[in-house]
């Protein structure tokens, strides 16, 4: 592998987690609004749901909303597991 742009596979073709992705705009104030890999959206996602102490402190596994999250989740509260469900509606 020679050239930075190939993956482990050596087939030179981006995933589907480093194809960048455009967030919606209920998204952008979190991520930003040019297009990212998805790994970096969840990651922004996350520094967001920590710097502002969104994890409910009895369950770490779920995340309580605040108005900008619920705006992409559509609920007061979800799982971890359920929230990349609930990012993909907003990537394109």
């Amino acid at each position: 592998m020679a050239k930075g742009t190939e993956t482990k596979s050596g087939s030179g073709k981006q995933n589907g987690l480093q194809r960048p992705v455009k967030p919606s705009a209920d998204l952008a104030p979190i991520t930003g609004a040019d297009p990212l890999p998805r790994s970096q959206v969840v990651s922004k996602v996350w520094d967001y749901i920590r710097k502002n102490n969104l994890q409910n402190p009895q369950n770490k596994r779920e995340i309580l909303a605040d108005d900008k999250l619920e705006k992409i989740f559509g609920a007061k509260k979800v799982t971890m597991f359920e929230m990349n469900k609930h990012l993909s509606k907003h990537l394109s």
